[in-house]
């Protein structure tokens, strides 16, 4: 009995394929609507909230360093958690490097962040994310990374 390897080459090739898109999908590569949405999102508290003057006048010594946490974490978790492990931000993906053993400065993150590398699309020469949300999102990856 003999097989041909034309079907094996075949079936190889399709799943090489599909596994490099579903990579590729995974890291924020189908576009940038998410984290504008949620940039746009976060910025404008909810109409409930804006009559609570009183909240924010206490809390601005700490409250700025959580908001700031709060936009880097949704920022996070729209763009990255799906490629990388934060336990802080509840994420475990497994196509990028584990973020919680690789601890990286805010410097590194951003640098990355930018331009990309490997399956990670370059968020900053792509346009994907704002200089705004690349600041966020790299101060909040080198603050909670490995906590």
């Amino acid at each position: 009995m003999t097989v041909s390897k034309a079907p094996k080459a075949l079936l190889l090739l399709v799943i090489l394929a599909l596994a490099g898109a579903v990579a590729i999908a995974g890291c924020g590569g189908g576009g940038s609507t998410t984290s504008e949405t949620t940039a746009e999102e976060s910025a404008a508290p909810p109409a409930e909230e804006e009559g609570a003057e009183e909240e924010p006048a206490e809390e601005e010594g700490a409250g700025g360093e959580a908001a700031a946490g709060g936009e880097g974490k949704t920022i996070f978790s729209a763009n990255c958690a799906s490629c990388h492990t934060l336990k802080a931000a509840g994420a475990s993906g497994e196509v990028g490097p584990n973020l919680d053993e690789l601890k990286p400065d805010e410097e590194t993150v951003e640098k990355q962040v930018i331009t990309g590398g490997g399956p990670m699309p370059a968020f900053g020469t792509k346009e994907i994310l704002t200089p705004e949300e690349i600041t966020t999102v790299s101060e909040y990856v080198a603050a909670e990374a490995g906590k």
